[in-house]
């Protein structure tokens, strides 16, 4: 309880000033010119041709302020709520410091390992976060119980970055109770098939909130384009902190057209596309001598698709890589992670082989 700074595999809460791990570390600044970016889990190099053109459309009506309505309905659409279920907002990131800025929790707690915007978020708001750090021996999975009772925030991804892990919707949903928040990271959800397990549509659970984002599977991480999910009152409490007009006319273009159907079947199209791929990748590296897969069981369960990797020496291997041109991602950044982890975006089987050819032996 007096810090952070706990072996990974340690599920007790944990709290302290953050400075143990990087929070602010994001694989984008692993990429460079020339190198095969296997760092960055946007699925797709540029978004599909129809929807450039959506957003190219848009421009023409920039001397007007942005207006969400129409964007709004259509989402609340996608997801079978009612408009005042639904917050656009400028990327996921946005999200996660509207909830830090506007929370009055007393006792925050964040799952990790999980994506650290969400707790640096909260720790520049001035909330002392506690951490219930997972396991990699039972497969990072998430037992309810490890979180304590007196959590009045407790926030989380489904499925998880860096793990993958996609953990079960009603355990989730079991951490829901009377007087708590349960902020659930779904961006990565619509890069797994059928996006099981999504919270999204549930009306049931209280003081639920879902995260939503389009980043992943349309290549739009320089639009910053995402949503809230929630009941009424918690939209009305995190609208009145959101900057006017945060989201732009071409970011509510975006998430007008990835809300209509014939976009969700090809975003649907897509992840079968990743899957197949991120298990290719999983085969591969498992194969590759010293390289455990944690969370890579049951082999069939559906998880995002990137992998976490453990071995030995893993920085000198990423630099490695780096010199053989393929940019992946440290994980020592995540909390209840070590120097010994990597995480690898799942890309085409081409690329797979390229990276298992080049990887140092």
């Amino acid at each position: 309880m007096h810090g952070d700074n706990q072996p990974s595999g340690d599920s007790r809460p944990s709290a302290g000033n953050g400075s143990d791990y990087d929070l602010s570390h994001h694989g984008d600044v692993e990429v460079s010119a020339g190198l095969v970016d296997l760092a960055v889990n946007v699925r797709i190099p540029r978004p599909p041709q129809w929807l450039l053109e959506r957003i190219v459309a848009s421009l023409s009506d920039l001397a007007a302020y942005p207006d969400p309505v129409h964007a709004t309905e259509a989402v609340a659409r996608r997801h079978g709520r009612d408009p005042d279920q639904v917050l656009l907002t400028s990327g996921a990131a946005e999200a996660f410091v509207l909830i830090a800025r506007s929370t009055t929790a007393r006792r925050p707690v964040v799952v990790h390992p999980q994506f650290t915007e969400p707790e640096s978020a909260l720790r520049a708001a001035g909330h002392h976060v506690e951490r219930v750090i997972l396991s990699p021996i039972d497969g990072f999975a998430l037992d309810p119980a490890r979180v304590p009772d007196e959590a009045d925030l407790v926030l989380l991804g489904n499925p998880t970055n860096p793990t993958a892990v996609l953990h079960g919707a009603e355990t989730i949903a079991a951490l829901a109770k009377p007087g708590r928040i349960l902020v659930v990271d779904e961006a990565f959800i619509d890069a797994v098939p059928g996006e099981p397990e999504s919270l999204a549509a549930r009306g049931d659970v209280p003081g639920l909130v879902v995260i939503r984002s389009l980043t992943k599977t349309w290549g739009l991480a320089g639009l910053r384009i995402g949503c809230l999910l929630a009941e009424p009152a918690t939209i009305r409490l995190l609208h009145s902190a959101q900057p006017l007009w945060s989201v732009s006319t071409p970011a509510l273009a975006a998430a007008l057209a990835c809300s209509e159907p014939h976009a969700r079947a090809q975003a649907d199209r897509l992840a079968h596309e990743a899957a197949r791929d991120r298990r290719y990748l999983e085969r591969r590296l498992a194969a590759l001598p010293g390289v455990t897969l944690p969370a890579a069981r049951p082999p069939d369960a559906p998880r995002a698709p990137f992998v976490l990797l453990q071995i030995p020496g893993a920085d000198k291997i990423r630099m490695k890589l780096r010199e053989s041109g393929f940019a992946v991602r440290r994980a020592d950044t995540f909390p209840g992670l070590g120097p010994d982890w990597l995480r690898i975006a799942a890309r085409t089987r081409p690329v797979t082989d390229a990276l298992i050819a080049a990887w140092p032996r």
